[in-house]
């Protein structure tokens, strides 16, 4: 299977690389811009996800993933952007025009991991994607699935955040703050419909919280809401 990086930044380019191939056996194809990512997808290549860097000169992150939207045969590709911590009004920006999501610089296995889960043997996991069937979800909330894409993109967000945040909380053995983020997750989880992400949050014993149990929980959670994204998207609702 192959996955396209495309990062004008050599060193980030190889520390990417080398993150995808420690998740599994991936043909990666790897461009140096903008430019040259898209002349090879003219050229036939039909990767299976695409990581591409935001900023980059001659075509952006943001005008590739325009070209490859307009694209029939390359629409459905999902597109994970690659960005500083800065970024975040422009990576809401690239979401709404149909990005899968992003990872941030310097970047960490387990960001890379929950993009490429879908193209794993899921059954070696273990984890139950159970959620809400998303037209439920749509009735329930009263609202159409781009607004539900939206707030998906801001929850993946928020536990993109909640990441750090709680691994510095348990640091400092500050259980009852880093179990009263984990209980506003775990809302989260039940206003979206994520069941099966709400029930591993709850799972999690209070005042017992081990900074790896709560990140394997928020990978499988970050897994979930990348899975019902994706559901939604296939449904050609939004």
């Amino acid at each position: 299977m192959k996955v396209l990086v495309v990062d004008d930044d050599v060193v980030s380019r190889m520390v990417l690389m080398h993150l995808i191939d420690s998740c599994g056996k991936f043909d990666i194809v790897e461009a140096e811009d903008g430019a040259d990512a898209w002349r090879q997808l003219e050229d036939g290549l039909r990767p299976a996800i695409c990581f591409c860097d935001l900023r980059m000169p001659r075509l952006s992150g943001m005008e590739l993933l325009q070209r490859v939207k307009g694209h029939a045969e390359l629409n459905t590709m999902p597109f994970v952007l690659v960005t500083s911590a800065n970024d975040k009004d422009t990576v809401q920006e690239a979401t709404n025009a149909g990005a899968a999501g992003y990872i941030v610089k310097p970047f960490q296995a387990e960001q890379v991991r929950v993009h490429l889960v879908n193209f794993l043997d899921q059954a070696a996991s273990g984890y139950d994607h159970h959620a809400e069937d998303p037209a439920a979800t749509l009735r329930r909330l009263g609202i159409n699935a781009e607004r539900l894409l939206v707030y998906l993109s801001g929850f993946q967000n928020q536990l993109t955040v909640a990441t750090g945040d709680l691994e510095a909380l348990l640091a400092k053995g500050q259980q009852q703050e880093a179990q009263a983020r984990v209980e506003r997750l775990h809302a989260g989880c039940v206003t979206l419909g994520l069941d099966g992400a709400a029930a591993v949050l709850k799972s999690l014993a209070p005042g017992k919280l081990s900074n790896e149990a709560v990140q394997a929980v928020l990978a499988d959670v970050v897994r979930a809401v990348i899975h019902q994204s994706g559901l939604i998207r296939q449904s050609g609702a939004a």
